[in-house]
């Protein structure tokens, strides 16, 4: 972890040199970032951005929306008892609230600054209404804040980190990912210290009571988690129906484990692969059958391991039937060159964001039937970094870095680390 970090620093520090982060400084380019509107993709263009099927509904800079930084990561949602539908938007130096109306509007709400220092990872999930905040920022603990606070407002408000939380947890310091368990009312805090009793795994923390935070117990076998989906399993493996099983992505393995028992919780398997660099983040393919999932690894096109020495983002395929003998069974590479990060699945759908190559929409329905990959096809995608357009791509860590497609409206987000937000519509 210490490695990619220090590559990321290093590529951002050139960034920033370069002036990356203050696109929208002078008038001219501040006007025509606030001018986006609705801008179908047509001919595989959507204003400056390559696109297919995938229409620019708005866009918000990071200045627009109170970061002095001008740097985002993370991104979630939260859809209200009413239907408004709002993004708790991650920016180096706190996270920004947009809501977007029923025509793909973004609207600047507010923020939250961060709870100590800047930081460039920081990393939301929510659970009835509650965002959980963590960053890699020393000392900056679990923020908890009710989003229903933005329901009334009239004007954007920079909200307090004293007055405004409905908690701080202090229990861990810095972390990497938040984990959000909704069913179970858990986040899982990934990535903290290696120096605490979790040594960096899953740290568990019960918000049953937003307001007051308690942690039953961690996950420290395998040591450093870097991310995870937490789910109630009802997959084909009966001998854990109804168990609540970790899928952790754990630097260079998958590893699964049973967390029923907090207090004793149980690693079932660890899995290597092929190709391995950095395992990163993954999702399953559907959480009805629980057969699948999909794999990312963040260094393998940078180091060229396997079959990612093309540079093509890649994706790995593997068969959980089995949870103490996950398999990997296929591969699916992108048309792009490009870095993957985050990825979600909706019926059928992943919703990828891949760096250099923006948000890519791909097929994966296919997996049960052919689990080589073979099948997997890009639907859809969103290109919102052009720079890198006429070279087909470059694998470096600049674009976008999360994306939100759980929106009922259909209406999915995009947060870019140099520009903004995006708010898009896939139309495949």
């Amino acid at each position: 972890m210490d490695r990619l970090m220090a590559m990321k620093i290093k590529h951002w520090d050139s960034m920033r040199a370069a002036g990356a982060f203050n696109k929208y400084d002078n008038a001219n380019a501040r006007m025509q970032a606030q001018a986006v509107g609705p801008t179908p993709c047509v001919n595989g263009k959507a204003g400056e951005y390559s696109c297919d099927k995938v229409n620019l509904l708005s866009f918000l800079s990071h200045a627009e929306m109170g970061s002095s930084t001008k740097e985002g990561n993370d991104i979630w949602g939260w859809t209200s008892a009413d239907g408004r539908e709002f993004g708790a938007v991650g920016q180096t130096d706190g996270t920004a609230f947009v809501e977007i109306d029923k025509a793909g509007a973004l609207k600047y709400l507010g923020r939250l600054p961060t709870q100590t220092v800047s930081s460039p990872w920081r990393d939301m999930k929510v659970i009835n209404g509650y965002v959980y905040i963590g960053s890699e920022a020393a000392g900056h603990g679990l923020q908890v804040f009710d989003m229903r606070k933005l329901l009334a407002l009239t004007k954007p408000k920079t909200f307090s980190i004293q007055t405004d939380l409905t908690a701080w947890y202090s229990g861990f310091g810095s972390s990497h990912n938040i984990v959000a368990h909704e069913e179970k009312n858990m986040i899982y805090a990934v990535g903290t210290s290696r120096n605490l009793p979790c040594k960096g795994g899953l740290f568990m923390v019960d918000v049953s009571n937003p307001a007051r935070p308690t942690s039953p117990g961690c996950v420290s076998q395998d040591g450093y988690v870097h991310d995870a989906q937490c789910v109630v399993y009802n997959g084909p493996d009966v001998k854990y129906l109804g168990k609540e099983i970790c899928f952790n992505y754990n630097e260079d393995t998958l590893t699964i484990v049973d967390v029923t028992n907090k207090k004793a919780p149980r690693q079932i398997s660890r899995t290597p692969y092929a190709g391995s660099a950095y395992t990163h983040q993954g999702w399953l393919t559907s959480t009805t059958d629980m057969t699948f999932l999909l794999l990312d690894d963040e260094l393998d096109e940078q180091d060229q391991t396997g079959v990612a020495a093309n540079g093509r983002t890649t994706t790995y395929i593997f068969n959980i039937t089995s949870l103490a003998r996950p398999a990997n069974t296929g591969y699916y590479q992108s048309p792009a060159k490009s870095i993957d990060h985050n990825q979600y699945v909706v019926a059928g759908l992943s919703y990828q964001s891949n760096y250099n190559s923006g948000l890519r929409i791909v097929d994966v329905r296919s997996a049960e039937a052919d689990p080589t990959g073979k099948g997997f096809r890009q639907v859809g995608f969103f290109d919102c970094h052009p720079e890198d357009d006429a070279v087909g791509g470059v694998v470096e860590f600049s674009g976008s870095w999360s994306v939100y497609p759980y929106f009922r409206s259909g209406f999915v987000l995009l947060n870019s680390i140099e520009r903004g937000v995006f708010a898009l519509k896939y139309t495949g």
